[in-house]
């Protein structure tokens, strides 16, 4: 099922991620900086863990996983969370939990297009995404 999320993905589109950044507490320069990077987003397979990277001229980042095991997540924003990722209608389905906090990361792909939608409280950001 993960299988279909394989693959490098190029942000071609995003809404309201300043809207989330700053939900989550993300500083103004971060966010400023955050808004212009066009990051590349490679998901990958080692086994049965999820390895998914992104890259960008800011920042790059690991993470790594088993579906449906919690996990110590450090975010690009440098949050210390309480993670779990799992497969729900085709989709897979990131939760974040901190301090209190919960924001979930949601991707679902149709085609050679991936859809990440972000919600915290009633923040909702869209980034769009095309296969390389």
């Amino acid at each position: 099922m993960v299988e279909k999320f394989v693959g490098t993905w190029r942000l071609v589109d995003s809404k309201f991620f300043d809207d989330y950044l700053k939900a989550l507490g993300v500083g103004f320069a971060t966010r400023q900086i955050a808004s212009v990077t066009k990051p590349t987003t490679i998901i990958s397979l080692d086994g049965d863990v999820v390895v998914i990277q992104t890259q960008s001229t800011f920042k790059n980042t690991e993470v790594k996983f088993k579906l449906n095991e919690e996990f110590d997540e450090v975010t690009a924003d440098d949050r210390k969370t309480k993670t779990l990722v799992t497969v729900e209608d085709g989709k897979l389905k990131q939760v974040q939990k901190w301090d209190g906090k919960e924001t979930t990361l949601i991707r679902e792909v149709n085609d050679d297009k991936l859809v990440l939608t972000l919600t915290l409280g009633d923040v909702v950001s869209t980034r769009h995404y095309e296969k390389v």
